[in-house]
């Protein structure tokens, strides 16, 4: 079967279920559409990836723009990536720019004024059955700048953050290294020192003369402790405890009393 006549059989075939497998995009074709990327399975299963078909599977992604060459040259049964036909038109075009098969296949789109005139315009590669748009060679520069500044912001960050850590350490070994306030340590006591003392008062107080005696108790005085012998000598001898000595005045009663 010729080439042409496949293409456009597996254009009609899997035109229908595109839409099925991913929603139409919301962008139209040739902007900014790095973070999407598109991969029909069931195809891959169905058909080989080469030059050949690779087309076909390309056509069927949200990056494939209908008004291009190549869908002209589809609807006329041509093969759509036929130099010879491409190169006589002018508008809108895709061409294979490298191709590793089955892996690796870079599509570029281009805008043709002439046979030999061509301005690229968007490039886009399949990587393992994968369809992704390639960035731009300003956004690569853009993210670049970006990653730039976020790395320099990132490391000044943590220069001032280590230069405030290494603050804290100074400060926290400083006041471990300063002395602390003296705390009043306990006395111990030295038993060998408080010999000595006892020896030295002993000394000193056999060298005293001795204490003179008690002076005598007056006339009629009768101490408490006499009383208290003198009490126990007749209580053991007698048997019998003496009654008290009678107040004449005060325990014989009113009537016994002197009136004056």
């Amino acid at each position: 079967m010729d080439a042409s006549l496949l293409s456009a059989a597996t254009a009609d075939t899997f035109n229908g279920n595109a839409g099925e497998q991913i929603a139409p995009p919301l962008q139209p074709p040739g902007t900014d559409m790095t973070g999407i990327c598109f991969r029909d399975q069931l195809w891959i299963n169905s058909y080989p990836l080469d030059r050949n078909y690779v087309f076909d599977y390309f056509a069927l992604s949200p990056f494939y723009d209908i008004t291009c060459n190549n869908e002209i040259l589809r609807r006329r049964s041509v093969h759509p990536l036929d130099h010879s036909q491409l190169s006589k038109m002018t508008g809108l075009e895709y061409v294979i720019s490298d191709a590793t098969e089955p892996n690796f296949f870079v599509f570029r789109k281009q805008k043709r004024d002439g046979p030999e005139k061509v301005t690229p315009m968007l490039t886009y590669y399949i990587l393992d059955g994968s369809i992704y748009q390639a960035p731009q060679l300003c956004t690569v520069f853009a993210a670049r700048v970006v990653r730039g500044r976020a790395v320099y912001n990132i490391s000044n960050a943590f220069s001032v953050a280590a230069s405030k850590l290494e603050t804290i350490r100074q400060g926290d070994a400083k006041s471990q290294n300063e002395p602390s306030e003296s705390k009043p340590a306990s006395e111990t006591v030295d038993l060998k020192e408080v010999k000595r003392v006892d020896l030295i008062l002993k000394s000193l107080y056999s060298k005293l003369p001795p204490a003179p005696p008690p002076p005598p108790f007056p006339e009629g005085y009768v101490s408490q402790e006499a009383l208290g012998e003198k009490e126990e000598e007749v209580g053991t001898q007698g048997g019998e405890s003496q009654q008290p000595q009678i107040d004449p005045i005060i325990d014989q009663g009113p009537a016994k009393r002197m009136k004056f």
